[in-house]
């Protein structure tokens, strides 16, 4: 019997030396890092979680571009404003590639829609979205008029608390949705609307669920997990919500087709039923349905989770910096006055508003770490080589502290975005919403939704802690998304 605890001691002993040689030669080929360990690499360092200020602590000691391997996946991260714009925007053509992880590529299918699609799929589904988006009013008249109701709904929401401690978040996320779902489907859904409750959970649980460690674990050890998947999917909250988003879209799109009129589109989901309509024929078309569901889930999640968590940001720092809030009402009383509708071209007359949106947008980072990218041919990165393939983490955060990019970077102050004479000043690091090719594509609607929103909150209310209430947590929950903790505010009518 010993002898064959020995031969399978040795055999565990050659393994371990095996994969020690084999990931020493392939380290060699990336910029340095921490020693990954057998199998799990430096998921141990992260702690099994992607945390900005973690990949921020590693570059202090191996500089601002180096790599990490998640399981056997090594990882080339990039810190600070120079590293992130050399990747993005310098060499924005070779690393626009999307890769999909194990985690998504089972979840939804494959690399479907626009986030998690590249090449031919990508362009085509892109091209036809942000085309179809403007033309259904995406920086006009027609769309700002929708944002504007909302933000009276939102009013008249919070007006009904009459001063009471209540929590933001829900309504906030109501009036937001309802701006993306008139886009998509032609229509409103009322908040008591138990469809419109599910939708709303589908939103926030992909956000909620990166957080955690089973998506870190599941592209670490796709083989084992995938086994597991079942199980997993099953039991997990989040996933459930998501696959619930899914199943109400392909409603939503079934009943659009009982009643689509090709001359007549009425919405999104009608133009692209049109689409697919016009090319049927076409073998290279990508307008299928499995597309057309992802699509709409793309920008659904995407059109609604970042500018709410950024308003409930908002909300939560004006009650920590009350003479920010008191300057902000200042300025909306001297140009607006207590009554006028705010409009989106109002910005460029309020330079203080509008520098305290974008100092809530830097400060919170809420999307810290930038969507993965991968290297779509060989090309070098801040001196070092990088094949094609590599996996490349822009850490945003990293970018929105970076010192040598702002005065103060850990401190919240508007200041970053005016210049001497009180003008506001755009920020060429001020990457919230990603650079180069994959630039958000809902950055113009997320603009107009939190310059009018936030600028009509404030012209209404003071936003106050609750009594009893001393502290303010600014302490950051780590996800997909950085989300605040749960808090509740008194919103004061002026």
């Amino acid at each position: 019997m010993f002898p064959v605890i020995q031969v399978f001691a040795a055999f565990g002993v050659f393994l371990c030396v095996w994969h020690f040689l084999k990931v020493l030669r392939a380290r060699s080929r990336f910029p340095p890092g921490p020693a990954p360990l057998p199998v799990v690499g430096n998921l141990g360092t992260l702690g099994f979680q992607i945390h900005p200020e973690t990949l921020l602590k590693v570059a202090g000691v191996y500089g601002n571009t180096y790599t990490l391997w998640l399981g056997q996946t090594p990882v080339i991260v990039l810190n600070g404003f120079q590293a992130v714009k050399d990747a993005l925007i310098d060499h924005a053509a070779e690393f626009a590639e999307r890769p999909i992880t194990p985690f998504f590529r089972d979840l939804v299918g494959g690399p479907h829609g626009i986030i998690f699609a590249n090449g031919h799929t990508w362009k085509q589904q892109r091209r036809f979205s942000l085309m179809t988006l403007r033309n259904l009013g995406l920086g006009k008249k027609s769309l700002e008029n929708s944002i504007q109701g909302q933000a009276r709904w939102l009013v008249e929401t919070f007006a009904r608390e009459r001063g009471r401690p209540m929590d933001p978040s829900v309504p906030i996320l109501s009036s937001i949705t309802n701006v993306i779902a008139a886009v998509l489907f032609g229509h409103c859904f009322s908040t008591e609307d138990n469809t419109f409750q599910q939708l709303i959970r589908g939103c926030q649980a992909m956000a909620e669920f990166q957080g955690t460690v089973w998506p870190c674990l599941y592209n670490a050890f796709p083989s084992l997990m995938k086994h597991l998947s079942p199980v997993l999917i099953k039991s997990l909250t989040a996933l459930i919500h998501f696959h619930e988003l899914h199943g109400l879209i392909k409603e939503e799109i079934k009943r659009h087709r009982e009643s689509w009129l090709p001359e007549e589109p009425r919405d999104f989901t009608d133009l692209y039923l049109s689409q697919m309509f016009k090319t049927q024929e076409d073998p290279t078309s990508t307008f299928k349905e499995h597309n057309m569901i992802q699509v709409i889930t793309d920008l659904f999640i995407a059109g609604s989770d970042s500018t709410t968590i950024t308003l409930y940001w908002a909300l939560l720092y004006m009650m920590a910096y009350p003479d920010v809030q008191e300057r902000v009402q200042k300025e909306l009383d001297t140009v607006l006055g207590p009554s006028r509708v705010v409009q989106y071209e109002d910005r460029k007359s309020l330079p203080y508003t509008n520098a305290v949106i974008h100092e809530i947008q830097r400060y919170s980072s809420i999307s810290a770490i930038g969507v993965m990218r991968g290297c779509a041919k060989d090309t070098t990165l801040k001196g070092f080589s990088v094949t094609k393939g590599t996996l490349i983490f822009p850490n945003i955060l990293s970018v929105l502290y970076d010192p040598d990019e702002w005065e103060t970077p850990r401190r919240f102050n508007p200041c970053h975005f005016l210049d001497q004479d009180g003008n506001f000043v755009n920020r060429e690091a001020f990457l919230i919403f990603s650079a180069g090719h994959r630039v958000c594509l809902g950055e113009q609607l997320a603009r107009m939704n939190l310059f009018i929103i936030f600028s009509s909150l404030l012209q209404a209310f003071t936003f106050q802690l609750p009594e009893g209430v001393k502290e303010i947590n600014q302490e950051l929950i780590v996800g997909g998304i950085l989300q605040p903790h749960p808090y509740k505010t008194c919103a004061i009518r002026r």
